[in-house]
């Protein structure tokens, strides 16, 4: 019986590295925004259940499998790394093989659940949308540039994108503005993180933008970045994509974030910039979740 025990307590904790490769509060926002997508890509009523759930499943099974590719080929650098080292391969809980094996299943499982039960779109531009976070993002931009996170920033954008071209079969220009608006929010999103990490990426070589250009720059560039969010939020309201109760939310929201930025530029402190990373995460779920709730409720 003690032999059985120790076996299953072995597999659980295999089981939640494997779940941990997938990156999961990040795979959970991407998902959100995917479905939110879906929800506004429908003029009146309701997507199809069944549709909606072939198309979540299979965006969050290559989701997690691009999650997984970033893990195993940035696992040196994640060695070296505070906020990175306690990841499944760096600590030695997972091997490599195994990995890459585990990536090419769950993100060709999505790939043929979306081919085969939504549409041939919707497959490409997720096949796509991998391939620019797990190889252009992770191998090319990332390790070159400080303009990583603004160039890359084009593959965490497309979510929407994908769940709208799964319930409408294409890409049309309210589409392009949820796009738009998470391409927008990424770089002031993630440069808050750097922000109170620089040493950490400096530690591993990495040229973010606070270790290239300096935290004033940096802080600069955040507070930059969040007015031009601003502006982009608008812009479902100025082509009557949404409705006042929308508006109303968003310049709520921005208002706060650009506060966030300002005191950031102002006054930084480490715990300034957590609580300013942390509240990216929030706004964004707040904004896209004011989007659905117009999209039905406003007349």
């Amino acid at each position: 019986m003690k032999t059985i025990t120790l076996n299953a307590g072995d597999g659980l904790r295999r089981l939640q590295s494997f779940v941990a490769l997938t990156k999961p509060r990040v795979n959970a926002l991407i998902v959100f925004c995917a479905v939110i997508g879906m929800f506004l890509a429908v003029p009146d009523g309701l997507p199809a259940p069944a549709l909606v759930f072939c198309a979540t499943l299979g965006i969050a099974c290559v989701a997690g499998a691009a999650a997984a590719v970033n893990c195993l080929i940035e696992q040196q650098l994640d060695a070296r790394m505070a906020r990175t080292r306690g990841r499944p391969l760096p600590r030695g809980d997972l091997g490599s093989a195994e990995v890459l094996v585990f990536a090419v299943l769950l993100g060709g499982a999505g790939l043929w659940l979306l081919g085969g039960a939504v549409n041939a779109l919707t497959m490409w531009l997720t096949l796509a949308t991998f391939l620019g976070y797990a190889v252009v993002y992770t191998v090319f931009l990332k390790p070159r540039t400080p303009q990583n996170i603004v160039i890359g920033g084009a593959a965490g954008a497309m979510p929407p994108v994908l769940g709208w071209a799964a319930v409408s079969g294409e890409v049309s220009a309210d589409a392009l503005l949820l796009f738009l608006i998470i391409f927008a929010w990424t770089p002031p999103h993630f440069w808050a993180l750097a922000l109170y990490r620089t040493a950490d990426y400096a530690r591993a070589g990495l040229p973010m933008l606070p270790v290239t250009h300096g935290a004033e720059f940096t802080r600069l560039s955040v507070l930059l970045y969040t007015l031009v969010l601003f502006a982009v939020t608008l812009l479902p309201f100025a082509t009557r994509m949404s409705g006042a109760l929308y508006l109303a939310i968003a310049v709520l929201l921005g208002l706060r974030f650009i506060g966030y930025a300002w005191r950031l530029h102002r006054d930084y402190s480490d715990a300034l910039a957590r609580r300013t990373f942390r509240f990216s995460i929030v706004y964004l779920s707040l904004l896209f979740a004011a989007l659905l709730a117009d999209h039905y409720l406003s007349p």
